[in-house]
């Protein structure tokens, strides 16, 4: 009977112990609708006390997203196209080594400058800069070769790379060697592949050499030894090597 009585007064405990428990929580449930609806009315205040600027905000933004989406389908729309036929026949040009006419159009169509002066905030007008630059340095201008290859924006990784090999040819030609010799360890350096990485860097290795800086040069050399045995710089990386050693003891 003891044990029972133990049991049953464990039970009483336990029960109030819940009730209690309920009793808080239904306390806290109420204290949170109350904290809510509070809550509510300051924001049904504030919208009542501020109706005509939230509608004047609304308004406002509602035409700057109707604008935005009319700019773009309206006016940028159809410049893209535009500037993507425009460019054709200067980048035919371009193939046939015709730079100036590339460069300035032939009277009848537009020349990569043109595309840049009236299209330029187009794919097409970014992709016009990098063949200004090619067109200038084919024509001996390498001051303006560097102007338009900094002002492209790679599209892609080819041209990306062409367009930094380009500028170390720029800078290179133009006196700035060292710089050149950067901008070839940047086209080297814009993804790695067995034909374009060794051939920049040894553009890169040979500028240092010339330059008397022969760990610079050696470094790319035993690079080219190491990650390029299949390429065509890797014939005569054994030469380069010993000639740039020979050099750095002597």
């Amino acid at each position: 009977m003891k044990y029972f009585r133990v049991i049953l007064r464990r039970i009483k405990e336990k029960s109030v112990k819940k009730m209690s428990k309920k009793k808080v929580n239904k306390q806290a449930q109420d204290s949170t609708f109350e904290n809510v609806e509070q809550a509510l009315s300051r924001t049904e205040y504030f919208i009542k006390k501020n109706q005509k600027r939230i509608t004047t905000i609304a308004v406002i933004v509602a035409i700057i997203v109707l604008g935005y989406w009319g700019y773009k389908h309206y006016i940028v729309a159809p410049k893209v196209i535009e500037a993507q036929e425009f460019i054709f026949p200067a980048q035919q040009y371009f193939e046939k080594d015709s730079f100036n006419l590339a460069l300035n159009g032939d009277g009848n169509n537009f020349g990569f400058l043109d595309i840049i002066d009236n299209y330029g905030s187009t794919p097409s007008g970014n992709l016009a800069e990098y063949y200004a630059g090619i067109c200038y340095l084919n024509l001996g201008n390498f001051e303006e070769a560097a102007n338009y290859l900094n002002n492209y924006n790679g599209e892609d990784l080819y041209t990306t790379v062409a367009a930094k090999g380009a500028l170390g040819d720029a800078y290179v030609e133009m006196g700035e060697k060292i710089k050149g010799a950067e901008y070839y360890e940047k086209a080297a350096g814009v993804f790695s592949n067995k034909f374009t990485t060794p051939l920049f860097l040894m553009k890169a290795a040979q500028v240092y050499y010339t330059e008397g800086k022969y760990d610079k040069a050696l470094k790319i050399y035993e690079r080219i030894e190491k990650e390029f045995p299949e390429s065509r710089e890797y014939r005569n990386i054994e030469k380069y090597i010993s000639r740039t050693k020979t050099m750095m003891n002597s």
